[in-house]
């Protein structure tokens, strides 16, 4: 009778919507983060920016506590601990170096999590300075790649952009850079 029970069914359903709701306030904070910190204010009357994301927040029925949270991140403060900004370097998949940046209040518990997404995709988390090498700072505080690396395997591209994909779904990671270059044309 597998696959009949009605509360089996309930739960699978559930946890797909609430994959989905977790992806796009994942989403959400991060641009909130972002407004916040490009508007140098937390108050969506002086930031307009910072007003419309707001609205999309409430339109998805992103939880209050969550959308205070992002701002208080933005801000710097959150719940009497600093917020740091990590940049965590790994390998992908064919030795591709990745940078994750991430702004978190507890680095053991992002850093564990960075490492279990770099071990599922098929990676590893990396040392201090083992990938940074490969990458250039922006002036905008971003990086670029400085010694790219020309990825051809239809595979490896898959594996490297999931790998990518699932470091932006963590809350704390802001954004993620890879030394891999592909054609995205299809």
């Amino acid at each position: 009778m597998s696959g009949h029970s009605k509360w089996n069914n309930i739960k699978k359903r559930k946890g797909a919507v609430d994959a989905k709701k977790g992806k796009v306030f994942g989403i959400l904070a991060r641009q909130i983060r972002a407004a916040v910190k490009e508007g140098k204010s937390g108050d969506p009357q002086f930031n307009p920016t910072l007003r419309t994301i707001l609205d999309k927040a409430r339109a998805e029925n992103m939880p209050k506590e969550k959308v205070q949270k992002a701002i208080d991140v933005g801000l710097g403060k959150s719940s009497g601990l600093e917020v740091k900004e990590i940049v965590y370097e790994g390998f992908g998949t064919g030795g591709v170096g990745i940078l994750a940046v991430a702004f978190t209040n507890n680095p053991n518990r992002t850093g564990g999590e960075v490492k279990n997404i770099f071990s599922k995709g098929g990676g590893s988390l990396g040392s201090p300075g083992s990938a940074k090498y490969l990458f250039s700072r922006n002036l905008d505080g971003g990086y670029s790649t400085a010694i790219p690396f020309q990825v051809e395997d239809p595979e490896q591209q898959e594996s490297l952009q999931n790998l990518m994909d699932d470091l932006l779904e963590n809350e704390d990671v802001e954004e993620v850079f890879c030394s891999g270059e592909w054609d995205t044309k299809e």
